[in-house]
């Protein structure tokens, strides 16, 4: 298993407790279809002004700044691929009419502490075929 990914899965732990600690409820891990892929699916629940959401997760972290910020990596190409896997997803399930966003959650690993950022609609399906 090489280091990459090994910090990936840490990052997608910590994904998961943090977001387990703020009310989603985790429907699946590293969802694939094809060559496309998610780290996380998750449901966050409806409460007063607020629907619930199915939520994409895309999970990075970093252990260094020396190649920027970890939400910096999320480009147009891998938006695209969390588009698709999305899309499958809410197909198979059957939920293709649930609201649904795409969020990414940040985490610096270069302190003692890691350090979350969530980025709640990071980007939209509208976003990633935008020329």
């Amino acid at each position: 298993m090489s280091n990459t990914y090994q910090k990936g899965l840490k990052g997608e732990e910590i994904a998961v407790e943090y977001l387990e600690r703020n009310g989603y409820r985790i429907l699946e891990q590293r969802y694939r279809f094809e060559r496309a892929e998610v780290d996380l699916v998750c449901f966050d629940e409806p409460r007063p002004g607020h629907p619930g959401y199915i939520v994409f997760v895309e999970v990075k972290s970093r252990r260094t700044s020396s190649f920027g910020k970890p939400e910096d990596s999320v480009t147009e190409a891998k938006q695209r691929s969390i588009i698709k896997a999305a899309a499958a997803y809410l197909y198979e399930s059957k939920m293709e009419r649930a609201l649904s966003r795409f969020d990414v959650i940040a985490i610096d690993l270069s302190g003692g502490q890691p350090e979350i950022s969530h980025f709640k609609n990071a980007f939209d399906a509208s976003d990633a075929y935008a020329d």
